[in-house]
């Protein structure tokens, strides 16, 4: 929560001014000026100690190391391959790398709706069906406008970070995104780390399924009899 005594408008310039000095996201930016009552000081403290402190002057460095991870989960029917890139075949040796990949693979295989990496990925085309799906809803339809535009760009944003891999809440920390895991990696190692494909293979997808009809199975045999 925003301190009572700043304004949206001087929170903004909180946000950037912390954001310039750290590099570190928007909403990790926001997060540590809410937990430190909007101290630029402490707040830069806070987000140094996790790690996430010119985390996005990071991210535009070359990634084109890594590793291919895999998960195959009990009972072997889900399986997911993901591939984690990072600066330097040295960190992609670290232990708390190949943890993060070994997370991210889990993610994937836990939540199955995800198609796409990050919001910038999903095509333009699929944001409009889920529009088109959304907008005509009973219970939107006698909305007056406003509130109408009001409730669908919810429920949009809401199913755009069901398909989005970075806008998932850690499945063994809700409170933090996989976004927020990732930079926090990036910022702990101190080198670029790009999550750049993955796919995910369900146990008889695709395959047309066998079905029996009983019925039609005693005729068969009677008849042969």
């Amino acid at each position: 929560m925003m301190s009572e005594n700043i304004s949206v408008k001087d929170g903004k310039k909180f946000i950037q001014e912390l954001r310039a000095k750290t590099g570190a996201g928007m909403q990790d930016c926001k997060k540590a000026l809410d937990a430190a009552n909007y101290d630029i000081d402490i707040a830069i403290e806070d987000l140094r100690k996790k790690g996430l402190a010119s985390v996005n002057k990071k991210v535009g460095r070359i990634a084109t190391e890594g590793l291919i991870e895999s998960y195959v989960h009990a009972g072997s029917r889900i399986g997911v391959l993901v591939e984690l890139n990072c600066e330097t075949d040295f960190v992609s040796r670290n232990e708390e790398f190949r943890d993060l990949a070994k997370n991210i693979a889990m993610q994937l295989a836990a939540y199955q709706n995800i198609e796409y990496i990050s919001f910038q990925d999903i095509p333009q085309y699929i944001i409009d069906h889920e529009r088109t799906i959304e907008s005509n809803k009973e219970d939107l339809l006698n909305k007056p406008e406003e509130i109408k535009e009001k409730i669908l760009s919810g429920r949009i944003e809401k199913r755009l970070k069901e398909l989005s891999l970075m806008d998932q809440p850690f499945m063994k920390d809700q409170n933090i995104l996989v976004r927020e895991l990732v930079n926090k990696t990036i910022g702990s190692l101190g080198e670029n780390i790009q999550i750049r494909r993955f796919e995910r293979f369900i146990l008889g997808e695709g395959l047309k399924k066998k079905s029996d009809n009983f019925v039609d199975e005693v005729t068969k045999i009677i008849s042969m009899q």
